[in-house]
């Protein structure tokens, strides 16, 4: 059996892939070692961007009754003087989504397992462990074991993604390293449920920079409620975890009367970055590509967004609509955008986890005499084929609510589009630099005061946005237009031999 793509793994990124890929009408087989999802909670926050692709495969209203809208986060000293504030707007952003969103993952799990079956080109097969993959000129060979029986099966496919997690397969045969980004220290992370009222410390995130012990609080929905907290050099993994010792790291808060110990573990919060995100037909996706501290809450957030870098290239490669070179762009835009994320993270990480005596002092009396304001993160995807990084080439697009009512992207799925003002150009004149391109653009006006103020902040006529909705560019008129769709032209296939 021959499938388009398999992906190995179906965490929430394997997931969020196959469905994209599902959406566009590949065939899709997904591989995972367990029986069901994880029952237990593990991310618990994703942001608007991330919700703007579940938005695509058509999720996000069923997401949204499970998900909770924060006030945004704190740093604190150990004197609870302010450090840091990175307060979130209760009102609708820019993705047409709100900024920021706290879940719990099996929630998140359910919604994307039961939306997978809707989409009759996926495959799931469950119980079923990949061991060996045998690349050829067209086509991948995955070897399997169907746990539940010890049976060897195989399946051929164009192309494989690793979203297996960190001790990745997939990378193994990639033969890809891993960097080291700084950031490897041991924290208890510990999930509660309460049993009565309880709100002693809000609905904001806190991260406590306490040197005698830092720890970090999370108010998760309903009435989900985690705290983080950072190992000392002397502490014994195996007697941190224990119930009565938890509960004593956490008296000054909370009490086993106030609500029940769901779990204790102890993760090694990680920050590396794989050096190859791809080889010939086997690519990386998720925490197989890399791994984030916690402290900025985008380690989710990044495997969503590889999933929908990665999903329409693989399809106009499939397609033989643009050339295999496409994919080169996949980790030279992903691996320098997720690189600065990580290294945000870390420096975050630095502040909380500081405990010598000195830097701890200079920590606190700069920032509790002047606390640093933290805004959301806009970053620019790394330079590639498709980004000169110039004109907004890179940067994440809005999504306006348009005339017709409906937000953007309902309104082109998964395609290129250009969006420009009222009058701009003559209608006919998009339509006929459009027409000769090997994908399909979708060609929208501004009719909105939202869409209008937008361009026009970025002093632009038009945007050229793509699939996975960054911009191509902003433009001023139709030349520039025509510029920013010419590397499409430039990587358009010849015959459907690659596929």
């Amino acid at each position: 059996m021959l499938v388009d793509v398999a992906i190995v793994g179906l965490g929430p990124v394997g997931a969020t892939l196959a469905g994209l890929l599902g959406k566009l009408g590949l065939s899709v087989a997904v591989f995972e070692r367990e029986a069901s999802y994880y029952p237990l909670p593990r991310a618990v926050h994703f942001d608007g961007e991330s919700m703007r692709v579940f938005q695509a495969i058509g999720i996000a209203d069923e997401i949204l009754p499970h998900t909770l809208l924060t006030p945004g986060m704190k740093y604190v000293n150990a004197e609870g003087k302010l450090l840091v504030d990175w307060p979130r707007s209760w009102d609708v952003g820019p993705q047409g989504w709100h900024a920021s969103y706290r879940f719990h993952q099996p929630d998140l799990e359910r919604v994307l397992s039961l939306a997978l079956p809707k989409l009759p080109s996926i495959q799931r097969n469950y119980r079923c462990d990949v061991f060996s993959l045998e690349e050829s000129e067209r086509h991948v060979t995955l070897r399997y074991e169907d746990l539940s029986c010890g049976k060897l099966h195989s399946l051929q496919a164009k192309y494989v993604v690793g979203c297996d997690g960190a001790r990745s397969i997939v990378r193994r045969f990639i033969g890809s390293e891993m960097q080291d980004l700084g950031l490897h220290e041991r924290w208890l992370v510990f999930d509660a449920l309460l049993k009565r009222p309880w709100n002693v410390l809000g609905d904001h995130t806190v991260q406590f920079c306490d040197p005698s012990r830092p720890t970090t609080y999370v108010r998760g929905v309903g009435n989900r409620r985690r705290w983080e907290i950072m190992l000392l050099p002397d502490d014994d993994a195996g007697e941190i975890v224990r119930p009565e010792k938890i509960w004593t790291l956490l008296s000054r808060w909370i009490t086993p009367q106030d609500a029940d110990l769901e779990r204790g573990v102890v993760y090694t919060f990680h920050s590396v970055l794989a050096n190859q995100w791809r080889k010939k037909r086997l690519l990386l996706a998720g925490d197989s590509a890399h791994q984030t501290p916690p402290f900025l809450g985008q380690g989710l957030c990044s495997g969503i967004r590889d999933a929908a870098n990665l999903a329409w290239k693989l399809r106009a490669v499939i397609r033989g609509q643009l050339h295999e070179n496409l994919l080169d762009t996949y980790q030279a835009e992903r691996r320098p955008h997720t690189a600065k994320y990580i290294e945000q993270a870390v420096q975050m990480g630095n502040l909380i986890q500081a405990r010598e005596p000195e830097a701890v002092a200079e920590r606190d009396k700069h920032l509790s005499e002047h606390p640093k304001l933290m805004t959301n993160l806009d970053l620019r995807l790394g330079r590639s084929l498709l980004n000169n990084g110039r004109d907004g080439a890179g940067l994440l697009s809005r999504q306006p609510l348009l005339g017709s009512g409906k937000l953007m992207d309902d309104i082109v799925g998964q395609h290129f589009v250009i969006i420009s003002l009222p009058e701009a150009f003559h209608p006919s004149s998009l339509r006929e630099l459009c027409a000769p391109l090997p994908v399909r653009v979708v060609c929208l006006e501004a009719d909105t005061p939202q869409a209008r103020a937008w361009l026009q902040e970025a002093n632009a006529k038009a945007a050229v946005i793509r699939p996975d909705r960054y911009l191509m560019g902003y433009a001023g008129g139709l030349d520039a237009v025509q510029n920013l769709l010419a590397p499409l032209k430039a990587l358009q296939a010849v015959g459907t031999a690659i596929a």
